[in-house]
């Protein structure tokens, strides 16, 4: 579906029938690459995940700021008539999320916060030659070919891919493949400088977050070197009503590696909170 809001196409992917979920995905990503949540949440819910402005087919022309998100998602809400939705965030996304709850506490019941953090950092190693060189190898192959163990092994585990994931196994590399290469290949210079800009900010609500009094749910990949497990938890701990879960041997793409382990803690996190899915 293409949702005009204001000026812009903001292309959004809808799923099933019941309470909205808006799910919204980080950088570079697309409403597609969250089809690991919401294909398994649209069972009990509705699902809304949009391309935000300038990823995927949400084309625009121009330089933006992060803030043109927060405003484009709320004039969704309101295209939709969402008066209330739970959120689930990845990466930027939970950054989005949080800001969301802030600017809007009223019409957000909840927070799922995936692999995010109100004053995120990372450790990422210097990316070299040879990692650019064997990550469009194994990307090539793995479009071509996905899940295919020889490039795993000979390419996959040798590029940047060991730094967003820690299990190399067939689901992985099928998310990558028909998720995250077409995200990447439409993800556009202005969305690039608009994220390059927030960081060099050095963004942090920690302060702001006690504000946010909606329950809320932190995963992180204990291994996470683009936004550590310690900036989540350091988020989970400013946050009133949150519980937080580290996944050992895992990385960024952490819902990619471990779907099921990560789809089952959300449905119990979802069952100790009944009123995050159910109108006030």
């Amino acid at each position: 579906m293409v949702l005009t809001v204001g000026t812009l196409s903001l292309n959004t992917y809808v799923q099933g029938q019941g309470f909205p979920i808006l799910a919204i995905h980080g950088h570079p990503g697309s409403g597609r690459s969250l089809s690991v949540f919401t294909n398994h949440l649209s069972n009990r819910c509705q699902t809304f995940a949009p391309d935000l402005r300038g990823y995927g087919k949400s084309r625009y022309q121009g330089n933006f700021a992060m803030t043109d998100h927060l405003n484009d998602l709320e004039a969704l809400l309101d295209r939709f008539a969402i008066e209330k939705c739970l959120i689930l965030g990845w990466s930027l996304g939970g950054i989005l999320a949080m800001e969301l709850a802030l600017r809007m506490p009223q019409r957000i019941t909840g927070l799922i916060l995936i692999a995010t953090a109100a004053r995120p950092y990372g450790n990422h190693p210097p990316i070299t030659w040879q990692d650019n060189l064997y990550t469009g190898i194994a990307g090539l192959i793995n479009l071509i070919k996905p899940s295919w163990q020889w490039n795993i092994d000979t390419f996959g585990k040798r590029s940047l891919f060991r730094y967003l994931i820690q299990q190399h196994t067939p689901t992985a590399y099928k998310y990558i493949a028909q998720e995250a290469v077409p995200a990447y290949w439409q993800t556009s210079n202005a969305a690039n400088r608009a994220l390059s800009k927030a960081l060099r900010s050095r963004y942090n609500r920690l302060a702001e977050l006690e504000e946010i009094n909606c329950p809320s749910l932190v995963l992180a990949g204990a291994q996470d070197r683009h936004i550590t497990a310690e900036s989540s938890l350091e988020t989970a701990r400013h946050l009133k009503d949150s519980q937080w879960q580290c996944y050992p041997n895992t990385a960024h793409l952490f819902p990619w590696e471990i779907p099921h382990q990560v789809l089952r803690d959300i449905d119990h996190w979802l069952e100790a909170h009944p009123q995050v899915i159910h109108s006030q």
